[in-house]
């Protein structure tokens, strides 16, 4: 058994102190994940390790070597019990990483825990020390685990892979335990809030039960769902058996919250949906590359349209087929991600398995010309999950039934392949779906949901969208207006605007962003003066109205509408 030692003492500088104890092999090597899985980007998790020393079992000091950016060598220690300590700084407040203070002790393994090469098989045990005056803090995770003595806990992981896979928080935690379709449940918050509880826990019920229903059974014994509130961050990271959240504390139910849930909580309940979706898919149905992760570089698919696009067409669907928000509510979520969609110029230049494979230089690295140059395989594989759901269930099944044999296939060993979506639609219904995955997928061309949609009781329209003023977003700042993003198809950007431009007056008058979506809206040319860096710079902007499109959609027969909504 390996066994790590985590001590807290020194949470006011946001270190933490990790003591790893094993029996080496005779050249043992020791080495940190450079990601996490189910976030795909190079993190270099090793930047935050300091002072490792090794020690043998007389306590002498032993020579242990870096040799790469996130391996450790030691030699000469055939059989030899072996004590490595090290420092980890910790004070990265998101869901894949680890952050400590007098609040809270939140930390993802993958960022702190030194792996053996050669011993990942090993049963891992992991012991917390908590100082004095933390010794009040409860655990929320999805490991086993224990508390004999106050302050102190151990955590079992059954293998590295597993325990880089189950981040733990020690914090004052608002709590409380369910039950969905007789598998036990937590839901764990920590941070300031003033959480309705009673309504949170009513709603999450219903979205588990329902999830779990749909796949007919459930990969997990128990689930654990850790969410962090806080001002305005927002993100989820999915695990086998549990989620990591981070959310602003107003889209938590609040103790008058309506019985049709606000926007804000609205938001909440479609991240906790999501997050718990994946643990069907991504956790246990997989790409074939990703049975095995290699965390020293980057593993490549184009399935992500897949992992995260239906994941993403789920999370608001299961909302409404549990009963926790309305028909109009679910059809105004829908409506924002076509809209999204509609809005996103590099739709026509990417295609969505092209984004999936880029994930790892694109997606987690999004910068001002993003919206022009690629398309986002969370929202276009949402709306390519629709378009697959409806057509599927014009020939007799659905995407329900597909995921089902995903799961099927799983627990038979049998993972996703880069032709198992076709085969299974051509399974379900007999026809051969080649030709229209290979459209929806790895072309540029319009999804067709001005097809599908009237199939099942929807009108589908388009209209002018008023929402980024001559195709710039913008913000007020002291110094003027600053453009954040040019579409390169919008009329500033035609004229010779960009990204990072600070505009300090249109027509001679003093610019603010009222006034420039103002002047975007009336049809003419209009001067504009902005700074680009340092230099003053004029150019001549032809405004003609609207550039955007938005959908309109409206359910005209609910009858057909229902035969889509419902399971």
């Amino acid at each position: 058994m390996l066994h790590y030692q985590i001590e807290f003492d020194d949470y006011r500088q946001h270190l933490i102190h990790v003591t790893l104890r094993f029996v080496a092999d005779p050249t043992q090597v020791l080495s940190l994940p450079t990601w996490i899985p189910g976030s795909y980007l190079i993190r270099e998790f090793s930047k935050h390790i300091e002072s490792v020393r090794a020690y043998d079992e007389e306590g002498r000091l032993l020579e242990i070597q870096k040799f790469e950016k996130n391996k450790w060598r030691l030699f000469n220690t055939d059989h030899e019990l072996i004590t490595v300590e090290y420092d980890v700084y910790a004070y990265d407040l998101s869901v894949r990483g680890a952050y400590v203070d007098q609040t809270r002790l939140y930390v993802n393994p993958a960022c702190a825990c030194l792996g053996l090469e050669g011993q990942e098989d090993k049963a891992v045990e992991v012991e917390l020390f908590l100082p004095d005056e933390l010794k009040h803090f409860q655990l929320a995770t999805g490991m086993a685990s224990k508390s004999l003595v106050k302050g102190r806990f151990t955590l079992k992981a059954k293998n590295y892979a597993e325990l880089i896979d189950a981040p733990f928080e020690l914090a004052e935690q608002t709590r409380f335990s369910f039950e969905a379709n007789g598998i036990p449940h937590e839901f764990v918050v920590s941070g300031k809030h003033a959480m309705n509880a009673a309504r949170m826990q009513q709603d999450i019920e219903k979205i588990c039960a329902t999830e779990i229903s749909m796949f007919g059974s459930a990969p997990f014994a128990n689930y654990t769902f850790m969410t962090m509130a806080t001002a305005n961050s927002y993100g989820g990271l999915e695990h086998p058996n549990s989620t990591s959240l981070i959310s602003p504390r107003e889209d938590l139910p609040k103790a008058n919250e309506p019985e049709e849930p606000s926007e804000d909580y609205q938001r909440f309940l479609g991240l906790c949906s999501h997050e718990y979706f994946h643990s069907w898919l991504v956790k246990f149905i997989r790409p074939e590359n990703f049975v095995n992760y290699d965390l020293n570089k980057e593993g490549y698919t184009s399935l992500l349209w897949i992992f995260e696009g239906f994941t993403s067409y789920y999370d608001d669907l299961i909302l409404l087929r549990s009963g926790v928000i309305s028909q109009a509510s679910y059809i105004k979520l829908l409506k924002t991600q076509i809209d999204r969609y509609l809005q996103n110029p590099g739709r026509f230049v990417q295609s969505v398995s092209e984004s999936s494979f880029d994930a790892w230089v694109k997606f987690y690295r999004q910068d001002e010309n993003s919206n022009n140059a690629g398309t986002s395989y969370y929202n276009k594989g949402c709306l390519v999950a629709l378009c697959l759901d409806l057509g599927l269930r014009l020939r007799g099944s659905s995407l329900d039934a597909l995921m089902r044999k995903l799961y099927e296939n799983a627990q038979k060993g049998i993972q996703v392949h880069e032709r198992t979506i076709v085969e299974l639609c051509n399974e379900l219904t007999g026809d051969n779906w080649i030709e229209q995955i290979n459209h929806l997928i790895n072309t540029t061309d319009e999804l067709p949901l001005d097809q599908l949609f009237p199939e099942f009781g929807l009108s589908y329209s388009l209209k002018n969208d008023k929402s980024l003023p001559l195709g710039l977003k913008l913000v007020d700042k002291p110094e003027g207006v600053l453009v954040q993003s040019a579409r390169r198809d919008g009329a500033a950007a035609q004229a010779g605007l960009s990204a990072h431009d600070v505009i300090i007056a249109i027509d001679g008058l003093k610019a603010t962003v009222k006034l420039v979506e103002k002047y975007a809206k009336q049809e003419g040319i209009y001067s504009i003066l902005a700074f680009r860096r340092d230099e003053l710079m004029s150019f001549d902007v032809k405004a003609a109205g609207s550039e955007l499109t938005e959908v309109e959609l409206k359910v005209e027969d609910q009858t057909k509408a229902e035969k889509w909504f419902k399971a």
